[in-house]
């Protein structure tokens, strides 16, 4: 008897499931892909704040929820190939960050897994055909980028009124770009200045970007709408600085660096609200059926030791409106 009562404990103990380690039996880790435009180190806010989003829903990475991450390093050709990487991995998600680039190849990748998205221009870009009932398999977060382009043009005006030469960095490999392009020139003509187009398709052509931007001999810099450019953040903010250009950013990321002053939405709420889609599709909804959120928050941000550090004064008018004034 107690051969046969051996035997059925060894058969019961090579049967059962192998239970990962901080696992409890009977419960399943969710594996997320998080795919982005850009750097580890240039978007650790945002990283932070989607997982800061997880834990405050009761995810614990490493123990409930395991997150792949995959770095495009501003190289956007790279984003298909760690798209397809994930699917592969099957994961139960997947947080597409840094625009539509990476939203896009990850929608291109799979029409099963679920996809939640951090972009803008999210109808403009063909993510999704409808905001209120995306449909498919994604959904996400709405930042309405490069649609504030020219209104940071208007603040950047109001901040150097005698400025008639303008130049803008921006990516022509994307068609968010040339729609960026467009808005500016129309908006330049409103405002009464000229624009130099400066362009980088990666991040190896900001420094001949630069150079043309110094041979303009320009007054100011607006940094348009692009991931890309936000894992440069650090690089542009000293080029910026030791040029003595005034410049006004998409995302106070740039501010926080030293940069002059940006107005956008905030960015990091939108990545923690992103984590609250994720726990919804975690725990059974459809995608299609999620509205896609709109940020109801843009804030103007500016650095008043940058501002002192190019012998600007603020009018004003700018400081008045300014939703946080960094000393």
């Amino acid at each position: 008897m107690r051969m046969i009562g051996l035997a059925v404990v060894l058969v019961v103990y090579l049967c059962a499931p192998p239970v990962c380690d901080g696992e409890t039996p009977g419960t399943k880790i969710a594996r997320i892909g998080y795919l982005s435009t850009q750097s580890a180190s240039g978007s650790l806010a945002q990283r932070d704040a989607f997982r800061q989003g997880l834990q405050a829903l009761g995810y614990v990475e490493g123990r409930s929820v395991v997150i792949e991450y995959r770095w495009a390093d501003g190289n956007y050709e790279r984003l298909p190939g760690m798209a397809n990487e994930l699917v592969r991995l099957n994961v139960d998600v997947i947080l597409s960050a840094g625009g539509p680039p990476a939203a896009r190849a990850a929608k291109a990748a799979t029409k099963t897994i679920p996809v939640v998205f951090v972009s803008g221009s999210a109808v403009e870009a063909g993510i999704v055909s409808n905001l209120a009932r995306p449909g498919g398999n994604i959904t996400g977060v709405e930042v309405f980028a490069e649609q504030l382009d020219d209104k940071r043009l208007e603040v950047l005006k109001e901040m150097l009124p005698h400025a008639l030469r303008i130049a803008v960095l921006w990516n022509p490999a994307t068609p968010e770009g040339e729609r960026q392009r467009s808005r500016l020139l129309a908006a330049a003509q409103t405002v009464g200045v000229k624009t130099r187009f400066a362009g980088a398709r990666h991040p190896s052509e900001l420094q001949t970007a630069f150079d043309s931007i110094t041979r303009d001999h320009v007054h100011a810099l607006l940094v348009s709408t692009d991931p890309m450019f936000v894992g440069e953040a650090q690089r542009i903010v000293r080029w910026a600085a030791a040029s003595r250009l005034p410049t006004i950013y998409f995302f106070r990321l740039f501010v926080d660096a030293g940069g002059l002053m940006s107005y956008g939405a905030e960015v990091t709420a939108s990545y923690r609200r992103a984590a609250t889609y994720v726990d919804k599709i975690l725990k059974g909804a459809n995608p299609g059926d999620l509205p896609v959120e709109q940020p109801t928050k843009f804030e103007l941000v500016i650095n008043l030791k940058t501002a002192k550090a190019l012998g600007l004064t603020i009018p004003q008018s700018l400081l008045v409106r300014a939703d946080e004034l960094i000393q």
